[in-house]
């Protein structure tokens, strides 16, 4: 029986969906139920091939889809822009990526099956808005994970804003994510309080354009945040991802069950 098969016995009845977040270390994947956002079983990772052309990328998310004999829709994140199908900015991954037609590429990779390709930030921000921290919560929600960058998602009560990339937006002459991601924390050897205290100005300037009703932060750093959040002086209440490494799985899986197309 394949793990597909498992899955859907395991869980009559359920609403399953399938997601490939692809990074720049690793491409994992899995079976999502739809209606709770928890992974069906275990998820399955490869390493992201190198160097991480489109073609050799495309052929570890066919690998991973494969393990599960997965025959349905796949939905599949990418660390970059994606607008009118085509891959505009390439983060932690080969630059040929730039210019190339995503839904092509993976549908040819996957036998021609329907497929969604979207921005890691943005799926991880569906995600989290449904069955993490922003579950029940009505309006703007903006997501922020904070690593290496900073990668931004933006929800209207529910829905996805694609693309927003504010980790970029210039905040006193600098970019946000020059100014507060947890890299530049560990650069700069900045205590929690320290670090809450320049994350709170970047907090304030989104504040400032788009009054959210909730920020939800992820990335490694957000496992520690109780000794940081206390520390926050903005307005808006910020709270934890939950989802953690399964975000991105279950976000593709929700765009492709909802036929986003970027």
């Amino acid at each position: 029986m394949t793990d597909a098969e498992v899955a859907s016995t395991a869980h009559p009845g359920a609403n399953l969906g399938f997601g490939v977040d692809v990074g720049g270390s690793g491409i994992k994947g899995g079976v999502v139920d739809l209606d709770t956002g928890l992974l069906v079983g275990d998820r399955f990772k490869v390493l992201t091939p190198q160097p991480s052309t489109p073609d050799a990328v495309a052929g570890g998310v066919a690998e991973v889809v494969d393990h599960f004999e997965w025959t349905g829709p796949v939905g599949i994140t990418l660390p970059g822009v994606i607008t009118d199908s085509t891959m505009r900015t390439a983060a932690n991954i080969d630059k040929g990526w730039i210019g190339t037609d995503v839904y092509e590429l993976f549908s040819s990779a996957l036998s021609g099956r329907t497929v969604s390709v979207l921005n890691d930030a943005d799926a991880a921000g569906m995600a989290e808005d449904r069955h993490g921290g922003g579950a029940g919560v009505d309006g703007v929600v903006m997501l922020l994970t904070l690593g290496t960058g900073i990668g931004t998602a933006i929800l209207i009560d529910g829905t996805l804003v694609p693309n927003t990339e504010l980790g970029h937006m210039i905040i006193d002459g600098k970019e946000a994510e020059h100014r507060a991601s947890s890299k530049v924390k560990e650069d700069k050897g900045w205590s929690y309080e320290k670090w809450a205290h320049k994350l709170s100005h970047v907090l304030e300037a989104y504040e400032a354009l788009l009054w959210p009703k909730l920020f939800i932060v992820g990335g490694g750093i957000s496992r520690k945040s109780d000794k940081w959040i206390p520390h926050l002086t903005n307005k808006t209440p910020v709270v934890p991802a939950t989802l953690l490494n399964t975000a991105g799985i279950v976000g593709a899986a929700m765009a492709v069950d909802a036929g986003l197309r970027t």
